[in-house]
């Protein structure tokens, strides 16, 4: 038998998720009822009892809501409890010390990837640790690298959920679904997805999706290798390939 949903859980979890969305980048009711169709006066009563709890922080002025403490405590919570993360960790690392650029480790979660871990350059000027930030799958390369690894009946039902045009971070985003199938179809033949200035402009990044502990359960982590454009030449970019794609099999070999 079917469990209805219960609508306050639902309003809740849309409110959280749209202020994370937004990073550091505080949001108005007005944008909190637009993003979620919520009503107002519905929105405005869960914003308060949310900013009591501690879910939700206001800011001096009570006029812009953005995401609480009590939020980032359940998301380490669920790093800390999972075990493939820390077991990957050493990898992470050994990536970073060998070619020097920021690596990720994500998970994909529908359509979108969640950033899991980061070690940054020692080159950049600037820290971006995207730990716990969502994208877009196929707008990141190890985002194409895990859509890539499913079967065709879940990428299709992946692509439809979401819609015509793709979304976009930037201009140079893949938005026309046939031509995200190309793309994918590449990836899926070479092993390794790529992103050219696709979700940050100036930033070319190399995807390699990490094998399951188990036969036939699905691939759901994948690590990456971020480099400015600039720097990476087509020598550069074959050596970073070689190191992702001989990690993840190391990692998918300790896994099992």
């Amino acid at each position: 038998m079917a469990v209805r949903s219960v609508k306050s859980a639902e309003h809740t979890v849309a409110v959280l998720e749209y202020l994370a969305s937004r990073q550091d980048d505080p949001a108005r009711i007005r944008d909190i009822v637009a993003a979620t169709g919520i009503p107002r006066s519905s929105a405005y009563a869960l914003l308060q009892t949310l900013s009591e709890l501690g879910w939700v922080e206001r800011d001096p002025t009570g006029m812009l809501y953005g995401v609480g403490i009590r939020a980032l405590i359940a998301g380490v919570s669920y790093l800390d409890t999972d075990r493939r993360v820390p077991l990957i960790q050493p990898w992470l690392d050994r990536l970073r010390a060998e070619l020097d650029e920021t690596i990720h480790l994500a998970r994909l979660d529908g359509t979108e990837v969640v950033y899991l871990a980061t070690r940054e350059s020692t080159q950049y000027l600037r820290v971006i640790n995207r730990v716990g930030r969502r994208l877009p799958a196929h707008a990141t390369s190890l985002g194409k690298a895990l859509l890539a690894s499913l079967p065709d009946d879940e990428l299709d039902t992946a692509l439809v959920r979401l819609g015509t045009p793709l979304p976009a971070l930037t201009e140079q985003t893949i938005t026309d679904p046939d031509e995200l199938r190309t793309d994918l179809a590449r990836t899926r033949e070479r092993g390794w997805g790529l992103d050219l200035d696709e979700n940050t402009p100036g930033l070319h990044c190399i995807g390699v999706a990490i094998a399951p502990p188990r036969h036939g359960t699905p691939i759901r982590d994948a690590i990456s290798c971020s480099v400015p454009a600039a720097r990476l030449t087509p020598t550069r970019q074959a050596e970073i390939v070689e190191v992702l794609t001989t990690t993840a099999t190391e990692i998918g070999q300790a896994l099992r």
